[in-house]
């Protein structure tokens, strides 16, 4: 079953952001994540949200997505945003599918 990284977030350091960015970017690459959105389209923001971006990247299996995020180079990556981001994220599993 499908399981998805679910970030909502509000970067304020775009140099900060560009290198969180292309590390986290290698992460998903390797765990054969598969980004379906990633927040450079439009987005139609409704009820109170505060968060401007919104990223869904799809991995294989909640193992797959676990290791991802748990990884040395996603840590290295979250490293960078840590002290300029304001973000809201989860790891959803998907629905069964048949």
């Amino acid at each position: 079953m499908a399981a998805y990284f679910i970030v909502r977030c509000k970067y304020h350091d775009i140099d900060d952001y560009k290198k969180y960015a292309n590390a986290a970017a290698q992460a998903v690459k390797d765990f054969n994540g598969r980004f379906l959105v990633t927040g450079k389209g439009n987005q139609l923001q409704k009820e109170e949200g505060e968060h401007p971006k919104t990223v869904i990247v799809e991995f294989e299996n909640m193992e797959i997505a676990i290791a991802c995020y748990e990884c040395e180079l996603y840590r290295e990556a979250l490293s960078h945003i840590q002290d300029s981001a304001d973000r809201d994220f989860v790891i959803a599993e998907g629905l069964e599918t048949s």
